[in-house]
């Protein structure tokens, strides 16, 4: 029998096969290093990129800030943080804090029977078009969504041309003379920058309650039943609070990102800063820096609390 002739590797291979082979067996026979190289990136990443920032944003937070030089010095104070307690910059922090609170309670209201839906009877192509549907407007660029509803809001846009449609105009009118609800159209209106913002992230809160509730056994609420509990009965004492930390879940994310959001505020409704806007202005117009760096530790204590109560309702078991 006539024997292949061994094949010719790369020089390249060559050269460097037993470099590799060396490697790998350090690597085999010292995990701990293996394992330590692997995390070496993401922990560089979270440690000194994400927390190192976080860490200096902190200790910006206490610098002074010289009205009359624009400057700041590295000088221990707590005048920014005294600052935030003033009457306007209390209401500033209070109306960010309702809107994300209002947004999220409301993203849960509309997104529970959409999540409910998809998870027990949708099946197939009806499953796929569903989250098509729900994750669609992720695709989208946040800026051009945000910019298409201050046109859609709009007098003239679709929404008071179906309003009119349904001879609503008169309820509307009611509505948005309401003193903290309304404005001159829904596009200046707080009410337009609420729907907005549900429109925006709920989402978020649509897929984690999706995932709760397919993970609670059908045959739990069957049993409901035949031992007597009512639709409403099994959905109050069964389905709700094995889903609820899918709700919890969602409501991180809209919670947060409201908290955080400073386009649409800019864009929709009445004049009136919310954090983030805070936080562009004292940073990008003003270059009071330390100001702008208490105001960002606000959101970052709301939710931090917000995670440790969400753990403990074991809202991360659904993510």
């Amino acid at each position: 029998m006539e024997t292949l002739p061994p094949m010719a590797l790369p020089s390249t291979a060559r050269s460097r096969a037993p470099w590799t082979r060396a490697v790998s067996n350090v690597l085999y026979r010292h995990g701990t290093l293996y394992l330590l190289l692997l995390l070496t990136p993401p922990i560089l990443w979270f440690g000194v990129v994400y927390l190192g920032s976080l860490l200096a944003l902190l200790v910006q937070s206490f610098y002074t800030f010289d009205d009359f030089t624009m400057g700041v010095t590295p000088e221990f104070t707590w005048a920014n943080y005294r600052a935030l307690l003033d009457a306007a910059n209390h209401d500033i922090i209070l109306r960010t804090v309702g809107m994300a609170a209002a947004v999220t309670v409301a993203s849960a209201l509309v997104g529970f029977p959409v999540a409910y839906y998809m998870a027990r009877y949708a099946t197939g192509w009806r499953k796929g078009f569903f989250y098509i549907a729900v994750m669609l407007p992720m695709w989208a660029s946040y800026i051009v969504k945000a910019y298409s509803w201050t046109v859609i809001l709009s007098k003239g846009g679709i929404v008071y041309w179906l309003v009119e449609r349904l001879y609503l105009l008169p309820a509307l009118e009611w509505v948005l003379a309401l003193p903290v609800v309304g404005g001159s159209s829904l596009s200046t209106s707080n009410l337009g920058r609420f729907l907005v913002f549900t429109y925006v992230w709920m989402p978020f809160m649509i897929l984690p309650i999706q995932a709760a509730i397919e993970r609670v056994p059908g045959n739990l609420l069957q049993a409901a039943a035949d031992l007597g509990a009512r639709p409403a009965q099994s959905f109050r004492t069964v389905l709700l609070p094995l889903a609820f930390p899918g709700v919890v879940a969602g409501s991180i994310f809209t919670f947060s990102l409201t908290l955080g959001d400073y386009i649409i505020p800019q864009l929709v409704g009445p004049p009136g800063l919310f954090i983030g806007n805070m936080v562009y202005t004292m940073q990008g117009s003003i270059g009071n820096m330390p100001m702008a760096a208490s105001f960002t530790v606000v959101p970052i204590v709301i939710i931090g609390l917000y995670l440790t109560l969400a753990r403990r309702l074991g809202a991360f078991d659904a993510l």
